[in-house]
């Protein structure tokens, strides 16, 4: 099995433009492709996951990956898919992102030696003179072709500003600019990504020829990554400050059951084949259990390391076993500052814990019966605890926490 028929198999890929060329080069090593990465956070998110992991596999089959993080488009912000403009961002702020986007990234790819690269679209488009791109850039682009993409249909109805309407130009001449100066020949990106990334495939044929060797190919990057990584507190994060590890391997181990066969075929390194022969056996609820397990368990290894993915897997089978209590449960320590006479109330207790992101959404879950301490439901928003002893709170089904007095 060829390394491009593994992608198919794996559900990856979604459009290309040249396939039997792209099939060519990624099968043989001999691709140098690059996947873009805007800094709107200081962290990584499940979003990105499954870029990171093609990176990783492409790689291991000898190919050269570009990791292009957007200090310059992320000035600019991409509309696509999105409703609204989104916020605009310091330059310090950018800066500080594409830094810790970094340090992130290399626990995936191998930067050593050239295997690939790391680079900064800041560096060329900070720097580009506004009449030189409208004349070498701009001209090659049609309007009317433009507005006829999805993503910018949409938002043209709702107010797109003209800021927002460069960004395909931006990405574009990022394509332009990697080919010139690295041999990058290929582009990935996810699926809602389609229209800029024929732009850029354009732009350097239209700019170097039609024999310019530049490929694009979209993969379900972004539409299944949407879907991931959205939880009742916020997005699930690549950073173990942001999201424990405890937290990261819980999302994994609850996904839904129809997805769970999908995210273990496009996300981890498992063979193929076994991943198959996994799913012809989900006729129950503990071989679903299973899978989830050692999706979670696969994913956990690759962000936080085996060492921790395998305590994270003990202190879950744990939890199971023991109805909620383990002593590898997450704890908060609460000091004479958190207390009111001795006493905290459930709501502050919830958010202290970080179960829930604010006051009301704490109320909320209260009143709905989604909260028990200590094996008591709550549902009264005014209720008190002491700290006398430790405390097992216990949000919904599944998500524990203990709280001790520090």
């Amino acid at each position: 099995m060829t390394l491009y028929e593994e992608l198919q198999r794996r559900g990856l890929i979604a459009q290309t433009t040249d396939e039997a060329e792209i099939a060519e080069l990624i099968n043989n090593g001999k691709a140098t492709f690059y996947i873009g990465f805007d800094p709107t956070a200081d962290s990584l998110h499940v979003g990105h996951f499954m870029a990171l992991c093609l990176m990783k596999r492409m790689q291991m089959a000898g190919n050269k990956p570009i990791a292009l993080v957007g200090g310059g488009t992320g000035m600019i912000g991409d509309p696509s898919g999105k409703s609204d403009m989104r916020k605009m961002l310091t330059p310090e702020t950018i800066q500080h992102n594409c830094e810790c986007f970094k340090k992130q990234m290399s626990r995936f790819i191998d930067f050593s030696e050239g295997k690939a690269l790391m680079v900064n679209n800041g560096d060329w488009l900070l720097n580009l003179n506004y009449v030189d791109v409208l004349r070498e850039v701009g001209a090659c682009f049609s309007v009317n072709k433009m507005l006829s993409f999805e993503c910018y249909k949409q938002r043209w109805e709702r107010g797109l500003t003209f800021l927002e309407f460069n960004y395909m130009i931006m990405q574009s001449y990022d394509f332009y600019k990697l080919y010139q100066d690295y041999g990058c020949n290929m582009q990935f990106g996810g699926d809602d990504q389609w229209a800029n990334m024929l732009g850029g495939t354009e732009l350097i044929r239209k700019k170097l020829g039609k024999d310019a060797y530049a490929m694009t190919i979209t993969l379900l990057l972004n539409s299944e990554g949407k879907k991931m990584g959205k939880t009742e507190k916020g997005a699930v994060w690549l950073d173990a400050e942001k999201t424990s590890p405890y937290d990261f391997f819980q999302y994994w181990r609850n996904v839904g059951d129809a997805d769970v066969i999908k995210c273990l075929k496009m996300l981890t390194f498992l063979p193929i084949e076994e991943i198959e022969e996994m799913e012809k056996h989900l006729d129950s609820g503990a071989a679903y259990n299973n899978a989830k397990e050692i999706l979670a368990y696969e994913l956990t290894a690759l962000v936080h390391g085996e060492a921790e993915a395998a305590k994270q897997r003990d202190a879950a089978r744990a939890i199971f076993a023991g109805g909620g209590v383990s002593e590898n449960m997450p704890t908060t320590a609460l000091t004479a500052d958190d207390l009111t006479d001795g006493a905290i109330g459930i709501l502050p207790l919830l958010v202290k814990t970080k179960l829930c992101p604010s006051i009301s959404e704490a109320r909320r879950l209260v009143q709905q019966g989604g909260v028990t301490v200590n094996d008591e439901k709550v549902t009264d928003p005014k209720a008190q605890f002491t700290l006398e002893n430790d405390l097992i709170v216990k949000k919904g089904k599944k998500v524990f926490h203990k709280v001790t007095k520090g």
